[in-house]
């Protein structure tokens, strides 16, 4: 028997400028204790259909057009505020995709979780306050009665995440929508996440809609399939059946697109290789060819950059006189080699050290000890003038492409910007025609110069981070975490660019992030980062194929199925 059932749901946005029909005639049903995945990129329309179902649309500018979406046989589309409010927490929980703006920064996760259980369970403060620390406990926090007293800001990314669902489930709901609970987390904290959702759906007999644009993670835990394209319901069926003989392109694409642990191919598909911009599917169909070996890295190659014993140890200030207490080692003794040409892999989880041993070795920020060798020449020596002029040679692509935009400057004047600090081209019109080329390079019109960051997708933004990053013609770039929370035809499309860039330009990359899948598509060495210091370190093939440390196959061993399978 179904929970819940949508029948010919229409959302529309209305502007003053325009109508955007975001969810066109959307039909589905969830069973009750089954799992339904709904999948899809940015702007497919996911998000905004699990909003509705929380009656959460904001309006203006949405609005339910059409159809129904009942729970348990009533039409919640037709329900007054009150109605909704009743509902949501008691019925229908939901975990939003970022818990950090989620939650209130100025309150305790405690204050936050027992507000839930005292407005919709009728509980006073004492039995809340006791039920959330109960509730911590389920969701697997340490020291629950210590961690209650946390604020947001004093937890780790899937802590806080834990606590998003501690609230979620602290009514018992009938339903829980899940949007993205697991982008960006760690492969070991989402392995978590998921065990814990799919022991709690279990134990409570709840029904789930998990929405995610990575089909590798809904093979791992949903019994049914929704696939969204641009609005439209694309595709649906049992979880198993669309892995193994999936009908529609963009399904395809989806599944084509992801890096796998199990093959190495020159190129990632894309969503674009199996159907055309109107969703027509390409006929031809896409080959799988194999990467071309490069041979293993030996001593003979030149070492553009070589690392010895770099350290960076963060103070622990405490006490009356604010002395230091103890020192956090984010990195600790560490030394790698970069060969000319070729990319080192860094990975590990949020964290082991990996961002600020990149931002050590750019010094960025200043280590605390050992040597950083750039082309020969040792730039943790350097005075701040002669590392100036260094930077040219070498650049850094940051995670967050909106955060590291300007966004009072046109994309004309953020590639320029580097140009005129470093005294390149004669002037303007040269600078100009520079950049033009550089966003042309990156899959970009020359015409998106005029425009500024607000204006682009977040895979459009890191194609300009990238562009800048090549406006200095740098020899070195360190890629930190730079396509994590990207979706997955859009991160195969910026993957491809980078080693396309890399064959015609002869970069060298030092490649950060946490998913190793990525990692073994991109590298051709990688070390491993745990608590500061390398734990393995050798080529991408022996890391994944022979494994040395438990670390490393802890990681391995928590990577959703769907994408090794």
């Amino acid at each position: 028997m179904a929970i819940l059932e949508v029948n010919d749901l229409i959302i529309d946005f209305k502007t003053h400028e325009a109508e955007v029909r975001a969810v066109n005639k959307v039909s589905f049903q969830i069973e009750k204790g089954k799992t339904m995945g709904l999948v899809g990129e940015s702007g497919s329309g996911k998000s905004v259909t699990s909003l509705a179902i929380m009656g959460l649309v904001p309006n203006p500018p949405g609005e339910i057009s059409g159809g129904e979406i009942l729970f348990e046989g009533q039409d919640i589309v037709q329900f007054s505020e009150a109605q909704l409010r009743q509902l949501r927490g008691n019925d229908v929980s939901m975990i939003f995709q970022e818990p950090m703006t989620s939650l209130n920064p100025v309150f305790t996760v405690g204050f936050q979780v027992s507000e839930v259980l005292i407005l919709h369970q009728g509980m006073n403060k004492k039995e809340a306050w006791e039920k959330s620390i109960d509730l911590l406990d389920q969701v697997g926090i340490p020291n629950p009665r210590q961690k209650i007293n946390s604020y947001p800001h004093e937890m780790s990314g899937g802590q806080k995440q834990r606590v998003m669902i501690a609230m979620a489930i602290g009514c018992n709901p009938k339903l829980l929508i899940a949007d993205e609970p697991t982008t960006a987390l760690d492969v070991t904290i989402q392995k978590q996440v998921l065990e814990l959702l799919a022991e709690l759906q279990q134990k409570n007999g709840m029904s789930m809609l998990f929405i995610t644009h990575d089909l590798g993670v809904i093979a791992d835990i949903a019994d049914d399939v929704l696939v969204m394209y641009r609005g439209d319901l694309v595709e649906q069926g049992k979880a198993r059946d669309l892995f193994m003989k999936p009908q529609h392109p963009y399904t395809k694409g989806l599944l084509a697109c992801r890096p796998r642990l199990d093959n190495h191919p020159h190129r990632l598909a894309t969503v674009s290789d199996f159907m055309d911009e109107s969703g027509v599917e390409i006929t031809s169909s896409v080959e799988f060819v194999p990467k071309k070996a490069r041979p293993e890295s030996d001593s003979s190659e030149k070492a553009l950059v070589r690392i010895e014993n770099l350290k960076k140890h963060f103070p622990i200030k405490g006490g009356f006189f604010g002395g230091v207490k103890n020192w956090v080692k984010a990195v600790d003794d560490v030394s790698l080699t970069v060969r000319k040409g070729r990319t080192l892999g860094l990975v590990g989880e949020s964290g082991c050290g990996k961002t600020t041993l990149g931002r050590s070795v750019l010094r960025l920020i200043e280590p605390s000890g050992g040597k950083v060798f750039y082309d020969g020449v040792e730039i943790t020596s350097l005075s701040k003038s002669e590392m100036r002029k260094m930077r040219k040679r070498m650049q850094i692509i940051f995670q967050d492409p909106y955060a590291s935009l300007n966004p009072r400057m046109t994309i004309g004047a953020t590639l320029m910007e580097p140009m005129i600090i470093h005294k390149l081209c004669e002037n303007t019109a040269e600078r100009r025609a520079r950049a033009e080329k550089l966003i042309e390079r990156v899959g970009l019109s020359k015409e998106v110069l005029s425009r500024y960051p607000h204006e682009f997708s977040g895979g459009q933004r890191q194609r300009i981070c990238i562009a800048r990053a090549l406006a200095v013609r740098p020899e070195f770039i360190i890629c930190d975490e730079s396509v994590s929370a990207l979706d997955v035809s859009i991160q195969a499309q910026i993957l491809n660019l980078l080693l396309d860039l890399q064959d015609e330009l002869g970069l060298t990359y030092i490649f950060i992030s946490h998913d190793l899948a990525v990692v073994k598509f991109v590298s051709d060495e990688v070390a491993v980062m745990f608590e500061g210091k390398v734990m393995e370190y050798a080529s991408g093939t022996d890391i994944y194929e022979r494994p040395q440390h438990e670390y490393t196959k802890k990681l391995l061993s928590a990577i959703p199925k769907g994408i090794t399978a």
